[in-house]
């Protein structure tokens, strides 16, 4: 069987610095269509999926006799690979037909059918349809269904067709989704026009003062919120507000914060330019009171908001000026604006019981509808009440541009005027899922960058005691406008291509899919429990898109009982048996892979979580990677041969997860065959002599390709698990089967011995501490590098940590 370059080597330097370059790149990038946890970057799954179909040159002595011809056309690929990866060229039609050609004259002249089963934000599926295969997406989740539909089943469809809004000129060249996305921000605008006809007033403007620049009314950016409880001090019994920090502008040039005061027993608000002695109300201690500065406690103030007892005070509000953002106090007019709200709101849905990731019913806020202000849920609701009318109007200009009127749904295979006016809603709804994210109590106001931060700046959805409340009529970031932007941008840089089908469905049960490149991102233990995240959008979704998807939106919210994860919380909070339902769960998923995948190309899954399990033994810890050692083990016991193993640095040491955490910095990349159907037993001996013969060339191979120290250790598991997996079993002196874990430290002494003769015989965590020494000295280095090390090392940095090795 012909090796593929994945199996052999990769220009992992260039992968890695594009993959992390990508993570900056805002504009047009498809992952600011919708909001997703945990994409994998586009650079990262082009490159894995274009080395998974070119064959590596050593497969074909006949044309590549010697080994410097090998190593010139591994060369020549590297450099494709290393155009390919560059955001810029995403959509470069030259080199994409070269990176085509070049599949195709691997692939017996075509390009096969790809699988990516959790599909998830789209990454990997999409990149596979950049390159031209025929992709099919599925996932559990309906949010993510919709996010793979909205990037690589309807833009296709209506490839290179010209924009039916009446007031586009017509003629020209449209190509791509590009008409797509002009008719999107046409009807967008028509929304937000629409909207601001009914609840415009909701939104008032405000006079600036004229010393501050103008006396004209400006547009309001944001309202500033503090929530407030009463003082449990008898003597105060005021109001308090309850604020992270009273500084609301902190910038080259100016700063501004907020001076409370007590005036005939009501506190009001100033604003005042300078840097604040007044750091806030609340910490991770607790709170106090900002008149007599008494303590208050979180019990106090989570029993209060229980009891329905928790209000909100207008404590700023933020204007636009014509080169900078006003800071200006607080008044009537404003805190009062919405005081008689009307309609009734259906979102009467808990939020899910996930004591990690969601702090808000610890307060009271038990329903997605308490996220939200009175405000704002008039103002999504009208969003989606306006919905059905928008969508009319563009199947009748549809029409009037000559699509045909056939009546035959998307959903059902239209192509016609009524799929195209639900194809733009599509697009309309999953605008409205931006909006909410800019839109509830639990946007905060981002000091440094004047601009509303959203929802969800990380997995979780945490109590916030002072938020940003934004005008969707606004220019500013979160307005209708700039989200419709977003939108539209992300839309132009998608490949519609090649036809994709992106279906609802449970990775666990058999698709029947046959013979397919299989690439994916399976879910990592209990890292993100994307179902419960996941409903925060599937309620404003489902209500926009649940007639033009009926399939996809079945349940009241996301499904949770078979979503693959191990959340002690769905099991009465046992951790063996949310371990066990994660483990059984993922070898069905693996065995049916086996079932999938082509014979020709490997399997790739990524792995990119960092969890360790401690136990005690023999007053020693002895650490294990829980979800490493499970992701190998299920492989293998499913069929599967792992050929490879590459570390690819994915993350931006300045993320919000990553700063002053332990947060790993790279993805790997398994590489897996099927395991030949007559594999034999074998015996330790024969594996540590085949290890041995085996691994030495492949090394010498990896250190031809330039791998780098930092990530040698961990691509040499590759080749090292390539011979442990491709027995049926390998058995120990008394018969029992080797553990992976067992492979890993033979694996790594074989390695060691390779490095220098001299390390040999040391025990895994001195062997880890040599390794560090000799990359970084003493210095300071990233810790996703050094976790990257130690679990090619079978150990942990914790575990060093705890024996004072190293600092962490």
């Amino acid at each position: 069987m012909r090796k593929k370059l994945i199996e052999v080597a990769l220009p992992l330097d260039a992968i890695s610095r594009e993959s992390k370059r990508e993570k900056s790149i805002r504009h047009g990038h498809p992952s600011t269509l919708h909001l997703w946890w945990s994409r994998k970057p586009l650079a990262t799954a082009r490159a894995v999926i274009f080395a998974s179909l070119v064959d590596d040159p050593s497969s074909h002595p006949e044309l590549f006799p010697t080994e410097q011809d090998q190593i010139s056309e591994r060369l020549r690929l590297f450099g494709i690979i290393e155009r390919l990866v560059v955001w810029k060229n995403s959509n470069d039609s030259e080199l994409l037909a070269e990176a085509q050609e070049e599949i195709k004259k691997y692939c017996g002249g075509q390009t096969p059918e790809f699988l990516d089963p959790f599909a998830g934000g789209g990454s990997i599926p999409l990149e596979a349809q950049r390159l031209g295969l025929k992709v099919q997406a599925s996932d559990i989740n309906p949010v993510a269904v919709i996010i793979n539909k909205a990037m690589l089943e309807i833009p296709p469809i209506f490839a290179d067709r010209p924009p039916v809004n009446p007031e586009c000129l017509k003629g020209g060249k449209w190509n791509k989704a590009s008409g797509l996305a002009e008719d999107v921000a046409y009807y967008a605008e028509l929304l937000k026009n629409e909207a601001f006809a009914q609840i415009g007033h909701l939104y008032p403007s405000i006079k600036i003062p004229e010393q501050q620049g103008s006396s004209l009314s400006s547009s309001v950016i944001a309202w500033l919120w503090a929530r407030t409880v009463k003082c449990p001090n008898p003597a105060c019994g005021c109001q308090m507000p309850l604020v992270s920090s009273f500084t609301i502008a902190k910038t080259d040039n100016k700063d501004i914060y907020i001076e409370p005061s007590l005036t005939n027993g009501i506190i009001l608000y100033k604003i005042k330019k300078g840097k604040s002695e007044n750091n806030g109300t609340v910490n991770r201690q607790g709170a106090r009171c900002v008149i007599c500065q008494s303590p208050v406690s979180f019990p106090y103030i989570r029993e209060e908001g229980k009891n329905k007892r928790m209000g909100k005070s207008l404590i700023a509000i933020v204007a636009q000026s014509t080169n900078s953002k006003i800071y200006l106090a607080s008044n009537k007019q404003h805190a009062n604006v919405f005081a008689h709200k009307s309609g009734v709101f259906d979102f009467n849905q808990k939020l899910p019981y996930n004591p990690r990731d969601y702090k808000t019913p610890l307060y009271g806020l038990t329903n997605y509808f308490d996220l939200f202000t009175d405000r704002q849920l008039i103002f999504l609701t009208i969003l989606l009440d306006l919905i059905p009318k928008i969508q009319s109007i563009v199947e009748k200009d549809a029409i009037k541009a000559g699509l045909a009127n056939d009546g035959l749904d998307l959903e059902n295979g239209g192509i016609e005027a009524k799929a195209y006016g639900q194809a733009v809603t599509v697009y309309l709804g999953i605008l409205i899922d931006k909006m909410a994210d800019y839109h509830s109590s639990l946007c905060t106001w981002n000091i440094t960058g004047e601009k509303i931060r959203n929802t969800f700046s990380r997995q979780a959805l945490p109590m916030v005691w002072d938020f940003a409340e934004g005008n969707p009529f606004s220019d500013a970031t979160g307005s209708l406008k700039n989200m419709t932007e977003w939108i539209v941008k992300a839309i132009t840089t998608l490949p519609a291509n090649n036809q994709a089908s992106v279906k609802l469905g449970d990775a666990q049960i058999d698709n029947l899919s046959r013979n397919v490149l299989i690439s994916t991102d399976p879910p990592y233990y209990n890292n993100i429990c994307y179902a419960d995240l996941s409903d925060y959008f599937y309620i404003w979704l489902k209500k926009s898109l649940k007639g033009i998807y009926k399939s996809v939106f079945k349940t009241i919210l996301v499904p949770k009982i078979d979503e693959l994860v191990a959340t002690p919380y769905r099991f009465d909070g046992d951790k063996d048996k949310a371990k066990d339902f994660f483990e059984s769960g993922l070898k069905k998923v693996f065995s049916n892979f086996y079932l999938y995948s082509s014979e020709e190309c490997p399997t790739t899954i990524y792995y990119a979580f960092k969890q360790s399990d401690i136990n005690i033994e023999n007053e020693d810890k002895k650490i294990s990677s829980t979800g490493w050692e499970t992701m190998l083990s299920a492989l293998i016991e499913s069929g599967f041969s792992i050929t490879g193993t590459w570390p690819i640095k994915t993350e931006m040491s300045n993320r919000s997860t990553g700063i002053k955490t332990n947060a790993l910095a790279s993805s790997i990349v398994l590489v897996c065959r099927q395991r030949s159907k007559d594999s034999t037993l074998c015996s330790r001996r024969d594996f540590l002599n085949a290890l041995k013969s085996e691994l030495k060339t492949a090394l010498q191979e990896l250190q031809r390709a330039n791998i780098a120290p930092v990530d040698l250790a961990q691509a040499a598991i590759g080749p090292g698990m390539a011979v442990y997996s491709r027995y049926s079993s390998v058995l120990e002196p008394d018969g029992s089967a080797m553990s992976v874990r067992e492979a890993l430290g033979l694996i790594n002494e074989e390695l060691d011995k390779f490095l220098t003769e001299r390390e040999g015989e040391l025990d895994g965590d001195s062997r880890l501490c040599v390794a560090l020494f000799s990359q970084f000295g003493y210095g300071e280095m990233k810790f996703g590098e050094a976790d990257v090390l130690a679990r090619a090392k079978n150990t942990s940095i914790d575990k060093l940590v705890t024996k004072k090795v190293i600092y962490a």
